[in-house]
């Protein structure tokens, strides 16, 4: 069912109501019916001789009654961010309520604001206000506006929050006489757009504003705007077009009458830095650049002390730390070439299933001893779902009976872990624990699919630190007496009988044997063994969301330390000192009393990637 059509007339004549012009104090009535009396009954009062003119009982001064409207403590008062034009006709009502008629109203109004009533159409009843140079009809419900409908006295329109998708229902007819065009937060689309910005249909405009649409032909756009002799202040962040590197150059660089651009004064040193990058078209590639740091990580809790020593038969327990965000899909799929870095294609729920079934059934067979040996609890169990879905780097075969099997652990995965569809995780590198883990983590991404990344800025990223936990296990070697291992073993006692043989021959022509090397006082250290290592373990330490909306605003960068919380404690900060003391052979001791744990921070910086000068551009330089 479509919502009812509520039409712009509809709303002056319900917004004229809620004023209650016609009731107590305003308008006339009781309070005040000896000033409005009729002529004829006011010529002989008038004779009475009086020494100052009295009223009727139950009457109010003027001065009284527009106390009422103006005091903040009347019930009477208008209520809270009401416009002057509302004052004004209270007052009106109170001192003269006889002017108040629709001629009245038509003639002298030259500004009318409908403000977030649901206004849908523009009728023809607007072109009774003969006198009227600005309507503002922002955060409506308007699609499209018929311009036979405005007055041609129109000089300012503001359109922002409505829900225009494009601007050629305005080119039919528009107020020849307008000067101002405010279109922002609508929904402008395409590049069919910039035919509608010529002097053909805005020959007097002077003012431009069409932030925060989804504008993404900037070359196109500059062209149309070029036509515009008087344009002077222009508005165009927050579209995707403003995201490439050489969106403010070109702009001032093609508009050369331009004084404001996004409400920066557009200087004449600037315009010398970009003179030239107008025309030089091999560098206006219509592709975005941001460019991710991540800096120290801090107040990491040292899980390993934690852990008991492992025995000869392991497990022998490894810890790394590293830090994860979220970052849109280009439309090229350039996540999957980045390397050094984890850049795992997030999909939909489904791409489980590309597990491997032989991957699976040992997962399921570790999960089901353990809870047998009541060594797992759920959490573990979560946190071997995670290692498996986050360290699979290539996909597997499919498996349907596999993928259901999993199914039942699914709902255990921590979701900060799996970020939404079309977006990639990427990660740094994973390093041992430390007081300060220096990330040192830089990635530029280019992007030439706009709209969506403009989309992806709007919702921000999330910043997650990860700890992965990794069992090694030392490697039984193979008992078959047929295998490649056996047939060596037996090899090997041959020899060994063979040189027990020259021994005692030696020994009997009296020849000594090499002596041995010495062992020492302690053992001899045995070289390490071959180990296998389990699916890494992940946990979450923190999650964190960071906004990225500035960066569509205009400013250059977003820069923030994650703060995510204490998660060190005094027990294991003290065992970590002991250790390290051990090994420095000196350290600092926790006392309880004054113990002020760091809280778990992450340093990042996500920077919007803009020429600051044609030479710059020219150099290819990233600042």
């Amino acid at each position: 069912m479509e919502p009812e059509t509520r039409t712009l007339s509809a709303a002056v004549r319900e917004h004229l109501r809620q004023l209650c012009l016609h009731e107590f104090p305003c308008g006339t009535g009781s309070w005040n019916k000896s000033r409005f009396l009729p002529q004829t009954s006011r010529v002989w009062r008038e004779l009475i001789p009086r020494e100052e003119k009295s009223l009727s009982p139950g009457e109010e001064t003027v001065e009284d009654l527009l106390g009422l409207v103006r005091s903040a403590h009347s019930p009477w008062a208008l209520v809270e961010g009401s416009s002057a034009e509302d004052l004004f006709l209270k007052e009106l009502a109170i001192q003269n309520p006889l002017m108040l008629k629709d001629s009245f109203f038509y003639t002298y109004f030259r500004s009318l604001r409908v403000v977030d009533k649901d206004v849908s159409l523009v009728d023809k009843e607007l072109l009774k206000f003969v006198k009227l140079e600005e309507l503002v009809l922002s955060a409506n419900q308007i699609k499209e506006i018929d311009t036979t409908n405005l007055p041609p006295t129109l000089k300012v329109l503001e359109l922002y929050g409505n829900k225009i998708a494009s601007m050629e229902c305005l080119c039919r007819h528009p107020p020849p006489r307008l000067q101002h065009l405010g279109l922002g937060h609508n929904k402008l689309l395409g590049p069919l757009e910039s035919l509608h910005v010529t002097s053909d249909h805005w020959p007097n405009l002077v003012s431009l504003d069409l932030s925060f649409n989804n504008l993404t032909d900037l070359q196109n756009m500059v062209a149309g705007l070029q036509t515009l002799k008087h344009l002077r202040l222009l508005l165009l962040q927050g579209n995707p077009l403003a995201l490439v590197p050489h969106y403010r150059g070109f702009t001032i660089d093609s508009l050369a009458r331009l004084c404001v651009l996004d409400d920066i004064t557009v200087a004449s040193s600037e315009k010398h830095l970009f003179r030239g990058l107008s025309r030089s078209e091999d560098l206006l590639a219509p592709e975005a650049q941001l460019l991710v740091t991540v800096g120290n990580l801090r107040g990491v809790l040292d899980s390993s002390v934690l852990d008991s020593e492992p025995g000869p038969q392991g497990p022998f327990i490894t810890y790394n730390y590293y830090v994860t965000y979220d970052f849109v899909e280009d439309e090229e799929g350039e996540g999957s070439q980045y390397g050094g870095v984890l850049a795992e294609i997030i999909k939909p729920p489904s791409s489980l299933e590309q597990l491997g079934e032989d991957i699976l059934e040992e997962i399921i067979e570790d999960v089901e001893e353990s809870l047998e040996s009541g060594l797992a609890s759920l959490s573990e169990l979560g946190e071997m779902e995670e290692s498996i879905v986050s360290g699979a780097s290539e996909p597997l075969p499919r498996s349907t009976d596999s993928a259901e099997e999993l199914a039942k652990l699914r709902p255990l995965l921590d979701p900060r872990l799996c970020p939404s569809p079309g977006t990639v995780l990427f990660s740094t590198v994973p390093k041992p624990w430390s007081d300060v883990i220096p990330c040192n983590y830089e990635m530029q991404h280019t992007l030439k699919d706009l709209v969506p990344l403009k989309a992806f800025l709007l919702s921000g990223t999330v910043v997650t630190v990860v700890e992965e936990k990794i069992l090694s296990w030392p490697v039984e070697q193979p008992s078959s007496s047929d295998s490649p291992l056996a047939a060596k073993k037996g090899k090997g006692e041959k020899d060994k009988k063979e040189k027990e043989k020259d021994k005692k021959d030696k020994a009997g022509k009296g020849e000594k044997e090499p002596p041995k090397a010495q062992k020492g006082s302690k053992k001899q250290k045995e070289l390490p063994k071959e180990l296998r290592q389990d699916p890494p373990i992940l946990r979450v330490l923190g999650s964190s969301p960071v906004v990225l909306e500035p960066l569509l605003a205009g400013e250059p960068f977003v820069s923030t330390v994650c703060n995510f919380g204490v998660i060190r404690t005094l027990e294991a900060d003290r065992l970590t000192l002991n250790r390290d003391a051990k090994k420095n052979k000196k350290g600092k001791k926790v006392y309880e009393n004054d113990y002020q744990p760091e809280p778990l921070t992450v340093e990042i910086q996500i920077q919007l990637i803009q020429w600051r000068s044609t030479e710059e551009a020219l150099r290819g330089l990233v600042m």
